[in-house]
């Protein structure tokens, strides 16, 4: 949201569609960036719960390895399929020339923003929610302050336009990753150990259902992309801004549902399946309020919230429609999110991504169909009724119990 705004307020409308564009190329990216520590919260809460912290310690050193790994093979892909990508979305040239020039600086440092997550869950699986909240919160702070230097080029630094704020991202989570891991090993929460092919896999295995289904939702957004930018560059620059700030319920989904993750398995491991079911059932409860009062922010008061990313009349007003067509969803976010979390730190991670990824590719025969009577508003709308069927599918599976009996 940070780069958003320098971006949006120094660049113009095309760095801004440009960001926005790419924008859903690095949620794929972060989708992927899932895999792992998804999987180690499962197993590394549930050798805490069982009174197992050196085994859980050697759970997060194989994690980071295997965060590497993908990162790096990622990354490298993602570089040598950037045109054909952008090919893909159909973005104007001006767009396409910025939002690859962002997408390149971030895809190099894929390893960085991979192991970050690792190490975020390495302090989560052991009950800890403050030092990771502690280091974001500092890792935000310097963005903050380098994102306006590095895109507008303020007194010494370089004016780098759309990669500085990629690279401001870079560098403060580099920074951050690298005092995690050290106060990881000062607390005894990662031990080195050999690399075994089978607790790795069985790592990748929890996280891959996750992860292949937020990739998913990222690449059905890129084609989405492509449907939108027949209605110009101030819509791509609305759904990509729209998309930022929807992404306020979508961080308050995520902090409750990693609570639950951990809660649950923490619980499931000491043998505490009722304390399990409490558990996700009163993250979800948070959840719900925080995001329906986020949802009636959207309806009364839409137009504000996307002119504090840009001053651009037609963005804002497309910007509008988009936040209230989507504020009803929220609600449903959050059970999707917080109960799906809470059912993958039992483990119990590839039914729920069955339906979640269906009713995902449903958007991309009901975003050109609905969009012929409505125009913009069909692919705001199909957006907004596949989140609600998303969310009662989550809690339909929730309420099933089946996720009470996986073992890790």
């Amino acid at each position: 949201m940070v780069d958003t705004f320098w971006v949006g307020r120094g660049l113009g409308p095309a760095a801004l569609a440009g960001v926005s564009t790419a924008g859903f190329t690095v949620w794929m990216m972060l989708s992927m960036a899932q895999l792992a520590p998804v999987g180690l919260t499962a197993v590394a809460s549930r050798r805490h719960g069982e009174r197992k912290p050196q085994e859980a310690a050697v759970a997060v050193y194989r994690a980071y390895w295997l965060a590497v790994g993908i990162s790096v093979v990622l990354g490298l892909l993602g570089l040598f399929t950037l045109t054909p990508l952008f090919g893909l979305m159909a973005t104007p040239a001006d767009v396409t020339v910025q939002g690859s020039a962002y997408l390149a600086v971030y895809l190099a440092g894929a390893p960085i923003v991979f192991t970050y997550f690792v190490m975020e869950a390495a302090f989560r699986a052991g009950g800890d929610t403050r030092t990771p909240l502690i280091l974001l919160a500092v890792s935000l702070g310097l963005n903050t302050i380098l994102d306006p230097l590095l895109i507008l080029g303020i007194g010494p630094f370089p004016r780098m336009g759309i990669q500085g704020a990629a690279l401001a991202t870079l560098v403060t989570r580099a920074l951050g990753c690298f005092v995690g891991y050290r106060w990881l090993v000062q607390r005894g929460l990662v031990s080195r150990a050999r690399i075994s092919v089978r607790p790795v896999l069985r790592i990748a295995w929890i996280g891959l259902p996750v992860a292949a289904g937020g990739a998913l939702f990222s690449f059905v957004y890129i084609v989405l992309t492509r449907f939108t930018s027949q209605f110009g560059t101030a819509a791509l620059a609305a759904l990509g801004v729209g998309h930022k700030v929807e992404s306020l319920s979508y961080m308050v989904c995520i902090g409750f549902g990693l609570a639950a993750a951990t809660a649950v398995g923490q619980n499931l491991g000491a043998g505490q399946r009722d304390r399990a079911v409490q558990a996700g059932r009163v993250a979800t409860g948070y959840a719900v309020a925080f995001t329906g009062f986020i949802g009636l922010a959207f309806l009364l008061v839409p137009g504000p919230l996307m002119s504090i990313f840009t001053p651009d009349p037609d963005v804002i007003a497309a910007g509008t429609s988009y936040l209230r067509i989507v504020a009803v969803a929220q609600v449903f976010m959050a059970l999707e999110i917080v109960l799906q979390m809470g059912m993958e730190g039992a483990g119990y991670s590839l039914i729920p991504w069955i339906p979640s990824s269906v009713l995902t590719l449903l958007r991309l025969p009901l975003a050109p169909l609905l969009s012929r009577p409505l125009g913009l508003a069909g692919i705001w709308w199909t957006i907004s009724a596949t989140a609600v069927a998303r969310g009662l599918a989550a809690l339909w599976i929730w309420r099933r119990r089946s996720w009470l009996n996986r073992t890790v």
